[in-house]
């Protein structure tokens, strides 16, 4: 379903296809490395009209998923998650059924505040958008469906530049497993905007909340934390040096790793089937994507618990680590403040230790604690450190 509004709709990226949780392959990530073809051959998107673009942007776009019966092209989609009861709706112990949920999240970028078009490429925008609503379906234990996205773009933008967004959505979506069902286009007097609501399903007793943590629990992280933050930092960097001298080339060469978190990150989909094949089920679980201390904070509120992390636990690359060095940054501020990581921290019960201590790609940080004890970092030399917030504010 594509809403009928008005419309409107620039950056070379590479190709995109990096496993979730592996280090991504080398990436162009300087924006303006190619030449923008002649504006002549570009076309403006009142030539298109609004359905018009919205056909040549979702026209390369298949369903797969079997819940979906409609998809794009009618006033609403359709999707029915009865189809699929006999696969993900029966107990393990074949006891009974048990209902299957509806899942959904919905993210907003904004131009300005959550991208800069000097250095991000569309495509890789487009990827993006979709991963961090895909990341939330996943931190609540579900797995992702299908996708809506609507898009608000100035005149500036041209139908191709729109295309290099879809290129990008429509590569997570493959990527993925999971269908664009709908969404809208309208017209923006600034800049460029993509909202993303991503819906998945889960058998009712399997959800994940943030809620549930219980004192004693362990506090556990997938991943490795504050390579984004880092790669950000690095992108800011040559930002300002191609400010102050355009005729300079980006020294990017060999932060593949650091700039492709950021730019290009992977949602954790697949710990829910890594976690089910230990036997494992988190007591609460949330991605992060504002800093691992906000989010362990969200877990301790939700929960009415506190905690102790322990710094030299929280993972690092170790590139990553030297590189902050460089800046002058506390390698565990960039994993507590750092954010945009879309890596899973989840907690577990203590029963549960021998089943998760060599899983590869999860790392214990910590445990949770009784609330009156405060939520606290233990340093090296054993120091307790009140954690507070100090990442991402919408406001």
């Amino acid at each position: 379903m594509y809403k009928k509004k008005k419309v409107r709709a620039g950056s070379k990226p590479a190709p995109i296809d990096t496993h979730a949780g592996s280090k991504p392959a080398p990436i162009d990530t300087h924006a303006g490395s190619k030449p923008a073809p002649d504006q002549r051959l570009l076309t403006s998107l009142a030539e298109l009209g609004e359905f018009g673009l919205i056909d040549r942007l979702t026209k390369d776009f298949r369903t797969g998923d079997p819940s979906t019966v409609k998809g794009v092209g009618d006033d609403a989609a359709v999707i029915d998650f009865t189809v699929d009861m006999d696969k993900i709706s029966i107990r393990r112990d074949g006891a009974c059924p048990v209902s299957t949920v509806c899942l959904i999240s919905t993210d907003l970028l904004v131009e300005g505040i959550h991208f800069d078009m000097t250095y991000t490429p569309l495509r890789h925008l487009g990827y993006k958008a979709v991963v961090v609503n895909l990341s939330d379906i996943a931190a609540m234990n579900g797995t992702p469906r299908q996708i809506t996205v609507s898009v608000s773009v100035s005149s500036r933008f041209s139908a191709e530049a729109l295309e290099e967004i879809y290129t990008g959505i429509r590569l997570a979506c493959e990527k993925y497993h999971i269908d664009l069902v709908g969404g809208d286009t309208c017209s923006s007097v600034t800049g460029l905007v993509i909202s993303v609501t991503a819906i998945g399903s889960a058998p009712k007793n399997e959800i994940v909340y943030r809620i549930g943590a219980k004192p004693g629990d362990l506090l556990c992280v997938t991943g490795d934390l504050g390579s984004a933050y880092i790669g950000l930092l690095l992108l800011e960097r040559e930002k300002k040096v191609y400010e102050a001298n355009p005729g300079m080339q980006p020294e990017l060469t060999g932060f593949d790793y650091q700039i492709g978190r950021m730019l290009k990150p992977e949602a954790r989909t697949d710990i829910r089937l890594l976690l089910e094949g230990t036997g494992v089920k988190p007591t609460s679980m949330i991605d992060i994507s504002d800093g691992l201390a906000s989010e362990v904070l969200h877990l301790c509120k939700q929960s009415d618990v506190g905690c102790k992390i322990y710094e030299e636990k929280i993972p690092m690359d170790p590139q990553t680590k030297e590189i902050a060095m460089e800046f002058n940054i506390i390698p565990s501020v960039a994993m507590l403040s750092g954010g945009e990581d879309y890596e899973l921290l989840f907690t577990i019960p203590q029963a549960d230790y021998e089943k998760i201590k060599d899983v590869a790609g999860v790392t214990i940080i910590g445990h949770m604690t009784d609330r009156v004890e405060g939520k606290k970092m233990i340093t090296p030399d054993g120091k307790e450190v009140e954690i507070s917030a100090q990442g991402w504010k919408a406001f």
